[in-house]
């Protein structure tokens, strides 16, 4: 299993868009960089991610998990890039910022930290161990 870590604006689609997917989930559309793209092309079902609440918020605030993997997104007029579905698990019982995330000695070479503009990016598995301790949050 891999982490991942994928970025939203919460009012384009937040969290509690996602949990009101319930099982069902949602596609991860939209997506135009190649390296998130290539991300999610590595993505299997069963793996976890982290879901962030970018722009004003810039926390994680839930976990998501990979349901359906990398196929064609309907919005891409081109046909270049694909999409994942997701669907919520959980929400982090204490959220974690990128502030703390900035001060925490593991977390500083999280993805996040050294490419802020990438929307899709990996979790290595001691920093996904560290913000899952961090929010109090068990699987």
């Amino acid at each position: 299993m891999k982490y991942w870590l994928f970025k939203s604006e919460p009012n384009t689609w937040s969290w509690n868009d996602q949990l009101k997917r319930g099982d069902k989930g949602e596609h991860w559309d939209g997506v135009r960089n190649y390296q998130a793209a290539n991300n999610m092309k590595s993505m299997r079902k069963g793996d976890l991610g982290f879901f962030y609440h970018s722009v004003k918020e810039k926390q994680i605030v839930g976990i998501v998990e990979v349901i359906k993997e990398y196929y064609p997104d309907h919005t891409d007029k081109k046909n270049i890039f694909g999409m994942v579905d997701l669907k919520a698990i959980k929400s982090l019982n204490k959220t974690i910022s990128l502030k703390q995330i900035k001060e925490t000695k593991e977390l500083k070479e999280m993805q996040l930290v050294k490419q802020s503009r990438l929307s899709v990016s990996p979790v290595s598995e001691t920093e996904w161990a560290r913000i899952l301790k961090m929010s109090e949050t068990q699987l």
